[in-house]
């Protein structure tokens, strides 16, 4: 393990073409900008409701790109994994997935 590394977090990487980094970034950018709003709700004391609307406006498109990013890797990561004998990846995407569907 490299000095300087946390030994929780991966060290694996995964290359994604210039348009599924556009697609995932602007969907991020736009789950953000959601929560700015949320934000300017609460500080202008807006209705209760309305507030818990756009909260789970924000939980469905997080929930939409975590399925995106669940099938992305599935389809090349766990998949090459698999190809390559390296069984481990179906623990780690069953690991994954629990945590995700907490």
């Amino acid at each position: 393990m490299k000095e300087n590394t946390c030994p929780h977090c991966s060290e694996r990487h995964k290359k994604r073409t210039a348009e599924e980094k556009k697609t995932m970034l602007m969907r991020l950018k736009r789950i953000e900008g959601q929560i700015r709003g949320i934000e300017n709700m609460v500080e202008d004391d807006r209705y209760c409701p309305d507030i818990l609307i756009q909260v789970s406006a924000v939980t469905n498109a997080l929930n939409s790109f975590n399925k995106v990013l669940l099938s992305s890797h599935i389809h090349s990561c766990v998949a090459e994994d698999i190809r390559s004998g390296n069984d481990e990846a179906i623990d780690e995407l069953c690991t994954v997935l629990q945590k995700v569907m907490k």
